[in-house]
């Protein structure tokens, strides 16, 4: 009995410490299954969202977020998809609760912050979101980001002199250079001023667009448009002319006064040289077709047919055919003129609906040129397209 004693006791602290450690395993397998499961229903939360089934995701993610209370990821998950899916209050509320939390570290709560002015923004509320970017730029927090929120909120509203102070901190704090869109919040501020006629203010704001961006071409336009309509002919003529050094595709945007002008100053021989020029320069057909009815006014329709003609074999467009049909129908009579009558209506037919235009970021088509993409929200992006059925 003493023996036995004696090894029960020796045995004693080896089962004490066998207990410990089969103890310590037993937590651990628990530990790495929990974390285990926690991977593994992130992923398939993951995998909803990269295959497009936010319905599902929300799902993996609320249970995640109810499941731990910590994780602030899941959290900012859960938001930006409840944000993506319209459900912007619960977005708002879900962005304010992580906020809420006394245990977010500076970073955390920067972004949280960030989120949740994204979140007031899609939801309209843009004076609370106004406030709250100010308050991050304020801080130094998420600046660039917060920046960027704020020009495109004044952007919204129009407060184009808001928008070029702060895209102006934007280009300071990022040292990228924000020239040709302040240039274009200058552009806008001269258009307003052109609208009400007060001319001096109007120049005054394309001086600064051409000193933000000297290349401007919507700053040369707007000159051109300005000096025409204070009657100033020559300088208009000038302010066109440019435009087309600046940037061939924009030639049709101007082409309308720019012949206006000419014809005004007796210089169609002018007109027939810039017309030549930038047909050689193009790959539009807007400069073709007006050459062509300049020909057909002073040199005969027979000469304008037979250059369009020439033209066409050289850059097909269906605006071109379009041009030549009824320059044609003046000629043409009984059946001829039957048949033309039919196929003018067929390329009617064919370029109603057809974008003219295309934005080169996102792929927006439109018929009329805009400087701001109504998509992306890109300035300058929106561009003439070329071939068979555009410019």
């Amino acid at each position: 009995m003493q023996i036995l004693a004696l090894v029960c006791a020796a045995l004693l602290p080896a089962a004490a410490v066998s207990g410990w450690y089969l103890g310590k395993r037993g937590s651990e397998r628990r530990r790495h299954a929990r974390v285990s499961e926690l991977s593994s229903s992130y992923f398939r939360g993951l995998n909803y969202l990269l295959n497009e089934q936010p319905d599902k995701a929300i799902e993996v993610f609320l249970q995640l977020a109810e499941f731990n209370r910590d994780t602030v990821e899941t959290h900012l998950a859960l938001g930006n998809l409840f944000r993506r899916r319209g459900e912007v209050d619960r977005a708002i509320r879900v962005h304010q609760h992580l906020i809420a939390r006394p245990n977010l570290s500076d970073e955390e709560k920067t972004i949280a912050l960030l989120e949740l002015g994204e979140d007031y923004m899609r939801a309209g509320l843009l004076d609370r979101a106004e406030t709250l970017f100010t308050d991050l730029v304020a801080m130094d927090a998420q600046a660039p980001s917060a920046l960027k929120h704020l020009i495109g909120i004044y952007q919204h509203e129009k407060d184009w002199e808001k928008a070029i102070e702060h895209a102006r901190r934007m280009e300071k704090i990022t040292g990228e250079s924000q020239g040709a869109t302040i240039a274009q919040f200058y552009c806008e501020l001269a258009e307003q001023a052109r609208a009400a006629k007060q001319y001096a203010d109007a120049h005054k704001w394309l001086d600064l667009a051409l000193q933000s961006q000297p290349e401007s071409v919507r700053a040369q336009i707007v000159l051109g448009h300005l000096e025409l309509q204070e009657d100033n002919v020559k300088a208009a003529v000038a302010a066109f002319e440019r435009v087309a050094t600046l940037d061939v595709d924009f030639v049709p945007e101007i082409l309308p006064q720019l012949l206006d002008c000419y014809a005004r100053l007796g210089q169609m021989q002018r007109a027939e040289k810039f017309l030549l020029d930038n047909i050689d320069r193009s790959h539009g057909v807007a400069p073709v077709i007006a050459l062509a009815k300049l020909f057909a006014s002073t040199r005969g329709e027979a000469i304008a047919i037979e250059f369009l003609t020439r033209q066409l074999r050289q850059r097909p467009s269906v605006r071109g055919l379009m041009t030549l049909i009824v320059t044609d129908l003046h000629r043409s009579e009984g059946p001829a003129r039957e048949n033309l009558l039919v196929l003018q209506d067929l390329t009617r037919r064919l370029l109603e609906g057809q974008a003219a235009y295309r934005c080169t970021r996102c792929g927006f088509g439109a018929k009329s040129h805009h400087w701001q993409c109504p998509s992306c929200k890109t300035w300058g992006s929106v561009r003439p397209l070329h071939g068979v059925a555009g410019e």
